[in-house]
């Protein structure tokens, strides 16, 4: 059951009148996520900011696909998961890769270490120790990838429970 409403540009309040207005011009269109973060400018530009930044990540779309799949799921966001499965199928996984993901691991070692530990930076990150830095840089991990996947799991964690708490479903 939706619990917030998405705006329409002249009705949201201060920047995000803005920040939806300029999407609507480049783009056409404002999705249903975004017009219903604009309740809150603050919330809305940091959500864009953060979004475009993470665009920059050296992390392969693919693996960061398998990343999130794995993050939406132990959120729990129906909406999240359909945009990933979906995100996912077009970087190339098969649905295999993509059921693996869901359970956090992958059939290759290198990329479910790095899964394993983003599910952890989600879950309980401070359990995470010097132990499993040096097995994710054994695992040939840079420290740019493993300071990364923070911004990754930031992202989803944002997305999933700003839909859960607005009551976004997913499309039929």
């Amino acid at each position: 059951m939706r619990r917030l409403a998405p705006l329409e540009p002249e009705t949201a309040p201060g920047k995000s009148k803005e920040l939806l207005q300029d999407i609507l011009d480049r783009r056409g269109s404002v999705g249903e996520m975004v017009a219903t973060m604009a309740h809150s400018p603050a919330l809305l530009e940091g959500y864009l900011n953060l979004s475009r930044a993470m665009k920059r990540v050296k992390l392969p779309r693919a693996l960061s696909e398998k990343v999130s799949l794995a993050v939406q799921e132990w959120i729990g966001c129906g909406t999240c998961l359909q945009a990933h499965t979906e995100a996912g199928r077009a970087a190339g996984l098969s649905e295999a890769d993509i059921a693996l993901a869901r359970q956090g691991t992958s059939t290759d070692a290198r990329e479910a270490a790095l899964i394993a530990v983003a599910v952890r930076v989600l879950a309980e990150p401070s359990s995470l120790t010097e132990a499993d830095v040096a097995e994710l840089r054994a695992h040939g991990w840079s420290d740019r990838i493993i300071a990364e996947i923070v911004g990754v799991v930031a992202l989803n964690h944002l997305t999933g429970a700003f839909n859960l708490l607005a009551g976004l479903q997913p499309s039929s």
